[in-house]
């Protein structure tokens, strides 16, 4: 083993969460830093860590800036337009108050696809606050449910921003991704939604806020059919590209619609043609202006920047340990030791996560890292799609007090620290493990 190139890698890693703890740097800066430190004791000339980073962040962006900013300006129109109560109010009205918490997973779950975590959750609270007061049951009892949709759908299933980082990192197939996020997502979900929210809500019986307004005027909503039909087009057009593209041989398919499937299933396309879609049936068709539209697609742009920057950086990190070697050294060692890449990519994920907060740190810093490790292996599209959910579900663990979710739950349900930790810390690692052990088994069954 090169010691020298394990204590650059480690010193790395130390700098960057000692530059975002400590020192309150914005992850974008301290992974550059970071970067830059591992080349450096790495004894790369400096010309060429330069262009290590270069290489590493175009790379990356190439992919993940078109995606981001698509997602973005999508989540921005389906919120402005209503949709999202629209798609809740009907779910919930089609069920009983005993079926109401799996319904507000899957509103979660659905929701949370192409609007981002915490946008989705201030949207959908005056729904949970509506029911508590109805139903007299503790806030928790729905509040849990909700809260599990969203944030397994966040960090399992493209295209929302941290698991397409990491399969553009990892090469992994975005459509075999959504599939795994599935597979994993569902039981994730359900057993840290209704299952633990029933459980949580017998021991915090928290109340709605007496002052909060829910008032909302159904009759200007979109319809939820509508909503359904828009935010699945792109998760339909991708998983069909995929299919196409694994099965090409026995569907035997013309070189035109091979073609014209292929192209149309690509995330850009399928991404703008929901863009699309939405700012039609949901802007123009509903009355917005072309002003209204563009001040809309601004502000919704402004959240994708940090996330894109944040990920091309990570990009850079990844690069760095490509081009050290550290990445092979690493994998030999963990070969050595018996420790298998997937269980890496997911303690990796945990620790960083566990130590600074940000899910999107903690995904991106583990996917450069298990990326490193990739290189000169064979693995196959759906084994890299196991690493990725492997990933986020190490980057979904034990949620606490240096991670900003954990205040916006704690301020909006009204708990103190004690009970945020027993309830949103507790989910978010069930989420985890449960998320990790699906695709571990999966693993298993596909070698």
């Amino acid at each position: 083993m090169d010691y020298s190139l394990l204590f650059a890698v480690l010193t790395g890693i130390t700098l960057l969460l000692i530059l975002i703890l400590y020192f309150k740097l914005q992850a974008f800066l301290s992974l550059l830093i970071s970067s830059i430190a591992v080349g450096l004791l790495a004894g790369i000339p400096g010309p060429q860590i330069i262009s290590s980073m270069q290489e590493g962040m175009a790379g990356t962006l190439g992919f993940i800036a078109i995606v981001v900013g698509l997602g973005a300006l999508f989540g921005g129109i389906l919120e402005n337009s209503g949709g999202v109560h629209s798609l809740a109010n009907y779910l919930i009205n089609k069920s009983g108050q005993e079926k109401t918490p799996l319904v507000l997973m899957v509103t979660g779950f659905l929701i949370s696809i192409p609007v981002f975590f915490d946008v989705a959750f201030v949207i959908l609270a005056p729904v949970v606050y509506a029911l508590q007061r109805k139903t007299g049951k503790p806030l928790l009892y729905f509040g849990v449910p909700l809260l599990a949709g969203l944030a397994v759908t966040h960090a399992f299933i493209p295209p929302t921003p941290g698991p397409v980082a990491v399969a553009d990192i990892l090469q992994a197939d975005l459509g075999l991704v959504i599939i795994s996020g599935l597979i994993a997502g569902i039981p994730a979900a359900l057993l840290a939604g209704p299952l633990f929210g029933k459980f949580i809500a017998k021991r915090i019986k928290n109340i709605a806020p007496p002052t909060t307004s829910t008032s909302v005027d159904t009759a200007t909503l979109p319809s939820p059919k509508q909503i359904t039909v828009i935010i699945g087009l792109p998760i339909f057009l991708i998983l069909t590209n995929t299919v196409v593209n694994t099965f090409q041989d026995s569907l035997q398919l013309s070189s035109l619609a091979l073609n014209t499937l292929t192209t149309v299933g690509h995330p850009f396309i399928a991404l703008l043609l929901a863009n699309l879609a939405a700012w039609y049936f949901l802007g123009i068709k509903r009355g917005q202006s072309r002003k209204q539209l563009l001040q809309l697609s601004n502000r919704s742009l402004e959240p994708a920047g940090i996330i894109i920057l944040i990920t091309g950086a990570g990009g850079v990190f990844k690069q760095m340990l490509t081009d050290t070697g550290a990445g092979k050294m690493l994998a030999m060692t963990l070969a050595d030791q018996g420790l298998s890449i997937m269980f890496f990519a997911f303690l990796s994920a945990a620790v960083i996560r566990i130590l600074q907060g940000s899910s999107t740190v903690a995904m991106i810093t583990a996917a450069g890292l298990t990326a490193s490790l990739l290189e000169g292996t064979i693995y196959s599209d759906m084994q890299k799609a196991l690493l990725v959910i492997a990933i986020a579900s190490g980057a979904s663990i034990m949620s606490h007090v240096n991670d900003s979710g954990f205040w916006l739950v704690s301020k909006y349900y009204g708990l103190n620290e004690k009970q945020t930790l027993q309830s949103w810390t507790i989910m978010t690692t069930i989420i985890a493990f449960t998320g990790f052990t699906t695709v571990f088994i999966i693993s298993l069954i596909i070698q």
